[in-house]
């Protein structure tokens, strides 16, 4: 069973920095596109950024400066390092995995979800 389990959101002021991680039991983990969104109350999940499989990243541009993507194949873990927090950074940031993503944006594109992790920025 695929399973995508998300740590490191928290409460932080504005201007302040998090790390969130997310560790994926899959096979060839390697192949996949991975990718973190975060919904916020009331709004659609979007797309935050995303580390192609031939090691590109992705970014919003609302996060473009301040977030960085990574991942660690051999621990299959995914990696956002977020500096510079606004409050309008607050949501639940999810971590997806997709095999054959045709457009980095769409949720739909993605076959396996974690829970989430909350962050809350205030200013």
């Amino acid at each position: 069973q695929v399973q995508l389990v998300e740590s490191g959101g928290g409460s932080v002021q504005a201007g302040g920095t998090l790390r969130l991680s997310c560790v994926a039991s899959l096979n060839s983990y390697s192949r996949y596109y991975m990718a973190w969104f975060r919904q916020a109350p009331g709004k659609e999940r979007v797309v935050v950024a995303v580390f192609d499989p031939d090691g590109r990243p992705y970014y919003s541009d609302s996060v473009k400066g301040r977030f960085t993507i990574s991942k660690d194949n051999a621990k299959k873990t995914l990696f956002l390092q977020m500096n510079n927090l606004k409050p309008e950074d607050t949501a639940m940031y999810y971590c997806a995995a997709g095999l054959y993503v045709a457009d980095r944006t769409l949720p739909s594109e993605f076959n396996y979800w974690g829970q989430g992790t909350q962050v809350t920025v205030s200013s």
